[in-house]
């Protein structure tokens, strides 16, 4: 549905992995996803792994993710 608002970069990503879509047809990336990408884009992302939440540029996680991660 969007797929013209994304980089060629996100052709390779996998869907159930790096993303889902909605019932409404959105692409939503996934904590993974936004983790390996390594900055906040501040879009308000649903997943984003960054604190504090939404701030452009971020590369800080939340403790929480960086244990899940071990980063």
């Amino acid at each position: 549905m969007f797929d013209h608002l994304f980089s060629d970069s996100y052709d390779e990503s996998v869907e159930g992995v790096d993303y889902y879509l909605t019932k409404e047809g959105y692409r939503v990336m996934t904590e993974s996803y936004l983790v390996k990408r390594g900055y906040c884009c501040s879009n308000g992302c649903r997943h984003c792994p960054y604190d504090p939440k939404a701030q452009k540029g971020n590369r800080k996680l939340r403790p929480d993710v960086a244990k899940k991660y071990n980063l």
